[in-house]
């Protein structure tokens, strides 16, 4: 099911978007989607990695060395 929202975006980057939507035939709608599911990869895995960082820098995880997880994965053949 898909869901609907609203956004602001600048008179340039409508401006451009627009663009793109005629010269490809395609719609602002599609390239707005693939825009937010591409980034929203990206911050998935620099807010996830971040918080991992916190969490070891703060004494709730402790890392592993490579040669433990070679180990733990029966790489150390």
């Amino acid at each position: 099911m898909n869901k609907t929202t609203a956004i602001r975006l600048s008179d340039n980057t409508y401006a451009r978007l627009k663009n793109l939507a005629l010269q490809t035939g395609r719609t602002a709608t599609d390239y707005i989607q693939e825009a937010v599911e591409t980034h929203l990869e990206d911050l998935e895995d620099v807010y996830l990695a971040e918080k991992a960082l916190e969490d070891i820098r703060g004494g709730l995880v402790k890392p592993i060395s490579l040669g433990e997880m070679s180990q733990r994965l029966g790489l150390d053949n």
